[in-house]
């Protein structure tokens, strides 16, 4: 059944067939005959509150669905819980969504430390935390964590892709490094290690901040004293703003990089001044919707149309917009591939069965998983800021 928008039909190419409803199974807890009950936690509030709408986003994209008659003849009920991006607060929100208000699963957690400290508890009780919102390569452990999988870009991919691109654009840079200090940092760092190869000597200085950490000054005016020429930030917004203001009030002008966690126009750049972005490049496997390019791409037509009737009032330049609605069209998929069987298990074998083109990806790059796979996204197109947009170049490339 495809999804339908007010203008338009949305297709899903490539979807993998859905599992035969299998007779008398154990449906999940949070399952009857009309509705399916799933929660989450996100940052609304904290030093991670710019990822916000994308908690938003997923749960009036499901509220549209709802609206159009729901999945395989039931209502998806989100459950969306504040955990300020405290690990501490993610267990105990976490804990209420199992064991108070008995969610099937887990969906779209967002933060690599909110979702780890989530994660022993949820696979003990074989409790799916499905499309974990981070790239971090642990959300890929299918051996250890079998009901933990990931949804966005690995970032040692991430990092590699990077690297690489440096010493394509710069051979004889000099190489500084600033990262956020847990896995999510960690994966970036290393995966950046890994595309410099023997040219690691290149990397003369790194340093690392805490999402707690007032501001970043004193890193980056470390990093900007190794003579480093060429600059690589792997943070969340608000400390990409940071780190990007005072990168050039030191008149510091390397050739500068950061994440796509960091990217967003409107949280991660504009605080900083748009100004001052010009020249920035990142990675992107969904389609900006800064970018003008996009104006008549049928996937871009139909996420405006959306945003114009479920989110009026929203900032249209923001890339979370994108990931909220791209991330709950990944959910839906899994979910209508359940079929009747809505067995924990099902849930589950879904989630690691899916091969699809979302709509608002870039061409080329799809959402892949499989039972040995739990690495959906392994390509990255490079995109450089021109002081409104971000504006890809290349092709996708893969790590």
């Amino acid at each position: 059944m495809p999804i339908l928008t007010r203008r338009r039909t949305l297709a899903l190419a490539g979807t993998a067939l859905a599992t035969p409803a299998i007779a008398q199974t154990k449906q999940a807890p949070g399952v009857t005959a009309t509705e399916l009950l799933i929660g989450q936690t996100m940052p609304y509030s904290g030093p991670a509150s710019s990822y916000a709408p994308i908690g938003r986003v997923e749960a009036a994209y499901i509220g549209m669905i709802n609206s159009q008659g729901g999945i395989n003849g039931r209502k998806i009920k989100l459950l969306s819980l504040d955990d300020g991006y405290s690990p501490p607060k993610t267990v105990e929100q976490t804990r209420k969504l199992v064991e108070e208000e008995g969610v099937a699963c887990i969906f779209q957690q967002l933060g690599t430390p909110c979702a780890t400290a989530a994660r022993k508890y949820l696979n003990a009780k074989k409790v799916p935390q499905i499309f974990v919102a981070s790239g971090a390569t642990q959300f890929g452990d299918y051996q250890n964590y079998p009901w933990t999988i990931g949804w966005q870009v690995s970032y040692q991919i991430e990092g590699r892709v990077y690297a690489r691109y440096i010493l394509t654009a710069k051979p004889d840079a000099k190489i500084a490094v600033l990262y956020q200090n847990d896995d999510s940092g960690k994966d970036f760092l290393k995966g950046f290690k890994d595309g410099l190869g023997d040219k690691v000597v290149q990397l003369v200085a790194t340093s690392s901040y805490e999402p707690s950490d007032p501001t970043v000054d004193s890193q980056v005016v470390q990093l900007h004293a190794s003579g480093a020429d060429a600059l690589f930030m792997g943070g969340i917004p608000k400390f990409n703003a940071m780190t990007l203001r005072k990168v050039r009030d030191l008149g510091w002008n390397p050739l500068y990089l950061i994440a796509t966690v960091g990217s967003s126009v409107s949280s991660g750049l504009a605080p900083a001044g748009l100004d001052k972005a010009v020249g920035l490049v990142t990675g992107a496997y969904m389609k900006d919707p800064s970018d003008p390019q996009w104006k008549d791409d049928p996937g871009y037509k139909d996420w405006l149309a959306f945003m114009t009737d479920y989110m009026p009032g929203s900032d249209l330049s923001d890339i979370n917009n994108v990931y909220g609605y791209c991330a709950a069209q990944t959910g839906i998929q899994a979910f209508r591939q359940c079929g009747q069987d809505l067995s924990r298990e099902n849930i589950m074998r879904q989630a690691t069965s899916l091969d699809i083109q979302l709509p608002m990806f870039q061409a080329g790059i799809r959402f892949r998983t499989s039972a040995t796979d739990y690495l959906a996204i392994k390509r990255l197109r490079l995109q450089r800021f021109d002081g409104k947009a971000w504006v890809p170049f290349g092709e996708p490339l893969a790590a």
